[in-house]
């Protein structure tokens, strides 16, 4: 009887072992494949953050045109001035002043 319970103990023991490296191997293999996912997610939260920073560069630039096609549309003393500005030109008795950059 006592050879039979010692064999019992031993396979309970042998189960638990068992049940424990099972266990580990589970959670190093839920661990492992966790790992690659982490950083794909990583590297497409720094993709979606670019394209955020590249999309509000682009929509105040839009708005920027938008703003100064409703001005060259609406405003005759504005579209006057960008006239003026990009064909180089001067009213009569106008004053021109031009500014020169000095090198740096």
């Amino acid at each position: 009887m006592k050879r039979l319970e010692a064999q019992t103990r031993m396979i309970s023991t042998a189960n638990r072992i068992i049940f424990a490296v099972m266990g580990l191997i589970l959670g190093l293999a839920v661990v492992a494949t966790a790992l690659p996912q982490q950083r794909r997610l990583k590297n497409l939260e720094y993709k979606l953050a670019r394209t955020l920073e590249a999309e509000e560069r682009v929509l105040a630039e839009k708005e920027y045109h938008e703003i100064e096609y409703r001005a060259l549309k609406d405003d005759p003393e504005f579209l006057e001035l960008k006239a003026t500005d990009r064909l180089n030109l001067h009213q009569d008795g106008g004053k021109v002043y031009r500014f020169k950059r000095l090198p740096d």
